[in-house]
């Protein structure tokens, strides 16, 4: 359909919202509500910009060679994003009260550093994936 993947143009959003959101979260322990303000709207951005990428991904999965490193690591990778996207959408859910988000707690700073691990060694595959095995470019694609 296109010359060049959309997934990889899609997944900056969700990557850097949840990061700063991360950020603020935990600098809201030094900082206060100034920190912590910014953090349900990033939170919320990246989960809806997710998405998108998702449904990118889906597709791009469809043109992974089944069997060996690539499939594997495509197939780690999907499954640490979702890990990622859910944990990030419960941080989110139990931090609303109606339209008002709360500061964090100790269960909603677990949960960002969670979804940071994920966030992080997923998109660490999602670079293996493109550099060592040329997923989505032009080289050969080798195990």
């Amino acid at each position: 359909m296109f010359k060049h993947p959309l997934h990889p143009a899609l997944v900056h959003f969700p990557i850097a919202t949840w990061t700063l959101a991360t950020a603020a979260d935990f600098a809201a322990l030094r900082y206060g509500q100034a920190a912590w303000s910014w953090s349900a709207g990033l939170l919320t951005v990246g989960c809806l910009m997710t998405l998108p990428a998702m449904l990118a991904g889906m597709i791009e999965l469809m043109k992974v060679p089944e069997g060996g490193a690539p499939s594997r690591d495509a197939h780690l990778h999907m499954g640490l994003m979702l890990g990622a996207f859910s944990f990030y959408l419960c941080s989110l859910v139990f931090r609303l009260q109606g339209s008002h988000a709360l500061p964090p707690d100790s269960t909603s700073l677990i949960l960002d550093a969670l979804g940071f691990a994920c966030l992080a060694l997923g998109g660490w595959l999602g670079a293996r994936l493109v550099y060592q095995h040329g997923i989505g470019g032009s080289r050969t694609q080798q195990d």
